[in-house]
């Protein structure tokens, strides 16, 4: 029997960094992008100038660009897309996470310029949590980190911070032609792409190409596990998590990292 098309033809991978403001050019923050027929390759903010590294806002501009073409894309992003239900509790908030994401961007303007996670936490936010609070998927991985958890090696808290009023960008210039996983659902339409929260170091399936740093590395890998799974037909699969009902409830608000079953 014949293998079925691959609902996505492009697949981007994206090493967050939540260092300094938004226009600031950030050597960690690395982006590669795959086809159905070649393997990743990185891309860069100005083909011109090699060197340049990119900002958190061009980044964010050049998704949307891409994001509007008529290639169906699924864009992998190593930061979370939503917070513990514990935070929703202590602040009373819907369980909804469109309304979260606004929210957010309201306490944590760091899209902003001249905004930084930093200021904000030297300034006393007045929203934020603590380490103990993790989501269903970070338990169920063990491995990864509350995203309140600031300071430590293989945090994800100041990426998460600075990258959520990205998204909620995203989501505001696209809107049903993003699919937002698992927020809009477990199976994102057919033709219709998608972002989903990554954890890099559960998607190195192949050897490290040479010459690359981890940054550069982590963003490949995000990559080439989207087009391999893709090509193998496994990839939608692997956006069913198993889950309790009970989980479900609270996964769909605090969202789940691809890969982690």
């Amino acid at each position: 029997m014949a293998q079925p098309s691959p609902p996505w033809r492009r697949f981007i991978g994206v090493d967050y960094s939540g260092a300094a403001e938004s226009t600031t050019r950030l050597p960690g923050l690395r982006v590669y992008l795959a086809t159905l027929a070649g393997e990743p390759v990185e891309v860069r903010p100005d083909s011109t100038h090699l060197a340049r590294h990119w900002t958190r806002q061009e980044v964010a501009e050049w998704l949307l660009a891409r994001l509007r073409e008529s290639i169906p894309t699924f864009v992998g992003i190593d930061h979370a897309l939503s917070f513990p239900l514990a935070y929703f509790e202590r602040y009373q908030l819907p369980l909804d996470w469109p309304a979260f994401l606004q929210d957010f961007v309201t306490h944590w303007p760091v899209d902003r310029s001249g905004v930084s996670v930093e200021l904000i936490r030297r300034q006393g936010a007045t929203r934020s949590g603590e380490t103990r609070w993790r989501r269903i998927a970070e338990r169920r991985d063990g491995r990864a980190k509350s995203v309140f958890h600031f300071d430590v090696p293989g945090s994800v808290a100041k990426s998460t911070h600075a990258g959520l009023p990205w998204i909620l960008t995203l989501r505001r210039q696209l809107g049903p032609a993003l699919h937002c996983w698992p927020f809009d659902g477990w199976s994102p339409p057919p033709g219709r792409s998608a972002i989903a929260e990554v954890y890099p170091s559960r998607m190195r399936l192949s050897p490290t190409p040479a010459g690359l740093t981890q940054d550069q590395f982590d963003a490949w890998s995000v990559a080439d596990w989207l087009r391999r799974r893709a090509l193998a037909g496994t990839l939608p699969a692997s956006l069913a998590p198993t889950l309790s009902p009970v989980e479900h409830a609270q996964v769909v608000v605090e969202g789940w990292i691809l890969g982690v079953d």
